[in-house]
C-alpha cells in the first residue's frame, strides 16, 4: 500500500510545481498507484472543499500564487546568515510561501524591515518555495548616471556621456566596483554632495569599452533622449498601488484565459480564450474573448504616473534591455496578467460567424486569472502533436478552440486582403558578456499569427464602440501611398517585367497581386522592399482616415496599454463611455488629445530610431571580426555617393562607396534609382544580387563599408580608363549617359540567373 501524503505535503508540492498539478502528476510524484489513488482523490476533494485548492479543468492549483514580481518584507537573517522575506500580497488561504532572497554583489545591503520589489523564481527546495532577486528597495529611487570613469589616486570621477549634464560625479575608493580608467560605467547617487558640490556616486555596473556591445543600447538611449530613470514621485505612486478588488467588476476568474507571448517576455498585457458559439442562429460560429490589462485603473489622469507615461509615450525595446513606459511595480507586476493571480482587465467578447466575420461584440470591465502563461513555440508544438506538461492539459479545451477560431479569421483576412509583405525580421541573440552570439531571423508560426489576428479584431471592436458612442479617441492611422511613390513603384515593377495597375483607386489587393507575381523570382525581395518604401508612416490622430495596410476603415490601439500610451487613452475612453468609473478621460485630456497624438507619434519614431541604431551597432560589432570576408546580399538603396546593400546572412546594411566602383564616372538617376557607368555602361539598380567584401566595420557608429565583387553573379566590367584623368573624362560624358538612360526610359533590364 502506498503512503498517502499529508495535506501539507500536497500543498507544498503544488506550490513548488505549479505546472504539474493534475491528480496524475501528484500521484506520480508521491508514488501512489492503483486503488490508493482513491484516497488521494479524497484528500484533494477535502482540500478543495476547505478552500486550499481550486479545481481547474483536470488540474489543481493554489487559489492565488505569487506573481513573478512581488513586494516583500525582509526578515532578519537566520542562524546560517540566509535572508528570507515575507510576501506582502499573499492572497491564498493555504500555507504562506517561503521566499529566500539571493543578493548580488552589486546589491545594496538589506536589513530587517526593508520593503523590496523583487523578481521571483519558483524552486523545489525543502527550505523555501521561491528565490528572489532584488529589483530595488521600495521608497528608494537613487538618481543614475551613465558615463566614462576617470581614475584618480583616491577613487575617481564619472564624466556623463549626456551632453546636457553639467556636473561630473565623485566616486569614493570603496565604491568603484573595480572599474578601470576609461571604462563606461553605470552608477547611482550614493549620498549627499561632496567636494565642490559634486554628487557622490557608487558604480553599480561596469560596461567596459564605450564602443563594446554591452554599452550600445545605453548609448542609444541617451543619444536619442529616451527617459530611462523614473522620478521619485512616479516610483512612490507605483509603490503605493494595491491589487484591485472584484467590486464593480465582472468575475472572469473561472474563464481559462491564457497569455501567449515570446519565451523571454517579462510582462503580459493580453490574454485570450475561444470556444464554439452555442447560439443556434450562428451555426459554425465562434466566440473569442480578448482580455487586456486594466492599466487605467492604476494610471489616472493628472497623476505623476500619467505625466511620466505620456512623456515616454511608449516602451522601448533593445536586445539587452527594455526601457518601460511604467515602473516595474506596474509593468512587471500589478498590470501584468501573470499566471494564477487575479488581475483587473478590460475584456471584449466577440462573436464570429463561420466565415470569420465579426457579427457582434461587447466590452466588460472584469477581474481575471490567467490559466497559463504560454509562449509561442510550445503552443505551436502542442498543436503539431507534441504537447508538454503545461500545454497538454489545455490542448483540447483551450488551445484547439483558439486555432479553430483563427482558421475562421484567416478566411475573413483572405477576403479583406491586408498588405502581405514578406520581409523577415532579424533577431539578435546576446551572450553572457553582452556581445552578439548569433543573428537569426525570427520564425513566423501560426501561433504568432493567431495572436495578431485576435489583437487586430479587438482593436477594431474598440474603435467601432467608441465611434458608435461618439466618444473622443485616438485612431491608428495609416494613409494610402502618395501618387509620386506609387509611380516610382510602378517603374520598379516594370523594370522587373511586372505590372501594377494604374487608373483605379489603389487597394491592398492590387499590391498583393504584384507581390504574388514576384514571389519565387529573383525580383521578390526588390518588390517587397520597394512596396514597403512606397508606404506612408502610420501615426496617431483624432481624425479617422482608416488603416490602409490592414485594409480596415476603423482601427485604434487597445491591446497594449502597458507599453503604449495610445492604448491607455483608448481604455480611458471606454471607461468613460461605459460609465465604469471616474478613472476615464477627463475634459483636460480631451482638450489636448491632438497634441498628445502628435507627441506619442514622435516618441514612437524616436524609439524606432534608437532601436535601429542599436541593432546597427550590434551588427557592426558582430561583423568587426570578419573584415575581409566575402558575403552575398541584395542592393536595397542607391544614392549619388554609393550603393546600399543588405547582407543575406545577417540582414545588416552596408555601403559601397561610389569611389570604390572604379575610375569611370557614375551618373546617378534619382528617378530610376540607378547608377550608370559612363565608360562601361554598367547599370547598378535596386534589387540586384551582389557579392561583396567587408572592408570596414565601425561598432561606434554602426557603419559597414563594402567592396563590390560581382553583380548578378557576373564580375564587374573593367573600365578602359586607367588614369585619374579618366574620371574627368567621365564627367564630360555625363550628358551622353543621361541621353542613354532617357532612351531606355529608366527601365532596368537584367537577366535572370
Amino acid at each position: 500500500m502506498s503512503r498517502i501524503p499529508s495535506k501539507a505535503e500536497i500543498l507544498d508540492w503544488i506550490s513548488a510545481n505549479p505546472t504539474l498539478t493534475s491528480k496524475r502528476d501528484i500521484a506520480k510524484a508521491f508514488g501512489i498507484k492503483g486503488s490508493d489513488r482513491i484516497d488521494l482523490k479524497r484528500a484533494l476533494k477535502e482540500l478543495e472543499a476547505e478552500g486550499h485548492l481550486q479545481k481547474r479543468k483536470k488540474s489543481y492549483g493554489d487559489p492565488d500564487r505569487l506573481p513573478p514580481v512581488s513586494v516583500l518584507l525582509v526578515k532578519s537573517p537566520d542562524a546560517d546568515g540566509d535572508l528570507f522575506a515575507q510576501p506582502l500580497e499573499w492572497h491564498g488561504e493555504g500555507v504562506e510561501p517561503i521566499v529566500l532572497v539571493l543578493p548580488r554583489a552589486s546589491d545594496p545591503a538589506l536589513g530587517e524591515g526593508d520593503r523590496i520589489l523583487a523578481r521571483l523564481t519558483v524552486v523545489q527546495e525543502e527550505s523555501h518555495n521561491y528565490e528572489a532577486r532584488l529589483i530595488r528597495r521600495i521608497g528608494s529611487n537613487p538618481k543614475r548616471v551613465l558615463g566614462v570613469f576617470r581614475k584618480r589616486s583616491e577613487g575617481g570621477r564619472i564624466v556623463p556621456i549626456d551632453k546636457s549634464a553639467s556636473n561630473e560625479w565623485i566616486v569614493a575608493d570603496d565604491a568603484t566596483h573595480g572599474a578601470r580608467d576609461g571604462e563606461l560605467v553605470e552608477a547611482e547617487q550614493a549620498g549627499p554632495k561632496g567636494r565642490m558640490g559634486l554628487p557622490r556616486a557608487r558604480i553599480i555596473d561596469r560596461l567596459g569599452d564605450p564602443s563594446a556591445p554591452k554599452a550600445v543600447s545605453l548609448i542609444a538611449i541617451h543619444q536619442h533622449g529616451i527617459p530611462d530613470a523614473f522620478p521619485d514621485a512616479v516610483v512612490a505612486e507605483a509603490d503605493a498601488a494595491k491589487p484591485m478588488p472584484l467590486k464593480g467588476r465582472e468575475d472572469l476568474r473561472d474563464m481559462p484565459l491564457v497569455t501567449i507571448d515570446p519565451s523571454d517576455a517579462r510582462d503580459h498585457d493580453d490574454a485570450c480564450y475561444a470556444h464554439a458559439d452555442d447560439d443556434p442562429k450562428n451555426p459554425g460560429g465562434h466566440v473569442v474573448w480578448v482580455a487586456i490589462a486594466d492599466v487605467a485603473a492604476y494610471v489616472r489622469p493628472g497623476t505623476a504616473l500619467d505625466r511620466e507615461a505620456r512623456k515616454r509615450g511608449n516602451s522601448s525595446y533593445f536586445p539587452d534591455r527594455v526601457v518601460p513606459m511604467l515602473p516595474d511595480r506596474l509593468s512587471g507586476d500589478l498590470c501584468s496578467l501573470h499566471e494564477g493571480v487575479p488581475r483587473p482587465c478590460i475584456a471584449v467578447r466577440m462573436q464570429l460567424d463561420a466565415e470569420g466575420n465579426k457579427i457582434a461584440h461587447k466590452f466588460v470591465r472584469g477581474l481575471m486569472r490567467s490559466a497559463a502563461s504560454l509562449h509561442y513555440g510550445e503552443v505551436q508544438e502542442a498543436m503539431e502533436g507534441a504537447p508538454n506538461d503545461r500545454t497538454g492539459p489545455l490542448l483540447q479545451d483551450v488551445i484547439k478552440p483558439l486555432y479553430a477560431a483563427y482558421a475562421a479569421l484567416k478566411a475573413a483576412r483572405a477576403s479583406r486582403q491586408p498588405l502581405e509583405l514578406n520581409l523577415p525580421e532579424r533577431r539578435i541573440v546576446l551572450g553572457q558578456n553582452g556581445a552578439v552570439k548569433s543573428v537569426n531571423f525570427r520564425e513566423r508560426l501560426d501561433a504568432h499569427r493567431l495572436i495578431e489576428e485576435f489583437m487586430i479584431l479587438a482593436n477594431v471592436a474598440a474603435a467601432e464602440t467608441l465611434i458608435a458612442k461618439r466618444a473622443p479617441q485616438l485612431f491608428r492611422v495609416h494613409e494610402e501611398p502618395s501618387p509620386e511613390k506609387l509611380d516610382a513603384l510602378r517603374e520598379t515593377a516594370a523594370a522587373a517585367g511586372l505590372t501594377l495597375a494604374k487608373g483605379q483607386v489603389l487597394q491592398t489587393r492590387h499590391l498583393n497581386a504584384l507581390l504574388n507575381a514576384a514571389a519565387g523570382t529573383d525580383e521578390a525581395e526588390l518588390i517587397n522592399i520597394s512596396t514597403l518604401r512606397s508606404m506612408t508612416q502610420a501615426y496617431y490622430g483624432i481624425e479617422n482616415f482608416g488603416h490602409f495596410g490592414l485594409a480596415l476603415r476603423n482601427y485604434a490601439h487597445f491591446t497594449s496599454p502597458i507599453r503604449r500610451y495610445a492604448d491607455l487613452i483608448v481604455h480611458r475612453a471606454l471607461v468613460t463611455s461605459h460609465g465604469w468609473g471616474k478613472d476615464g478621460l477627463d475634459p483636460a485630456e480631451v482638450d489636448k488629445l491632438e497634441q498628445t497624438a502628435t507627441h506619442i507619434s514622435d516618441t514612437e519614431r524616436r524609439s524606432m530610431m534608437a532601436e535601429r541604431d542599436t541593432t546597427d551597432r550590434y551588427l557592426a560589432a558582430f561583423l568587426s571580426e570578419r573584415v575581409g570576408n566575402e558575403f552575398t546580399g541584395r542592393i536595397n538603396g542607391i544614392a549619388r555617393f554609393g550603393v546600399f546593400v543588405k547582407l543575406d546572412e545577417t540582414g545588416a546594411d552596408g555601403l559601397i562607396p561610389v569611389r570604390s566602383l572604379g575610375r569611370e564616372f557614375f551618373h546617378f538617376d534619382a528617378d530610376a534609382g540607378t547608377l550608370m557607368g559612363s565608360d562601361t555602361g554598367l547599370i547598378i539598380a535596386i534589387g540586384q544580387q551582389v557579392t561583396v567584401r567587408l572592408t570596414e566595420a565601425t561598432p561606434v557608429t554602426g557603419g559597414l563599408q563594402l567592396e563590390l565583387l560581382t553583380l548578378d553573379d557576373k564580375p564587374l566590367p573593367r573600365s578602359r580608363r586607367t588614369s585619374p584623368a579618366g574620371r574627368s573624362g567621365g564627367k564630360r560624358k555625363a550628358s551622353k549617359v543621361k541621353r542613354k538612360t532617357d532612351k531606355i526610359k529608366r527601365k532596368v533590364v537584367r537577366k535572370k540567373r
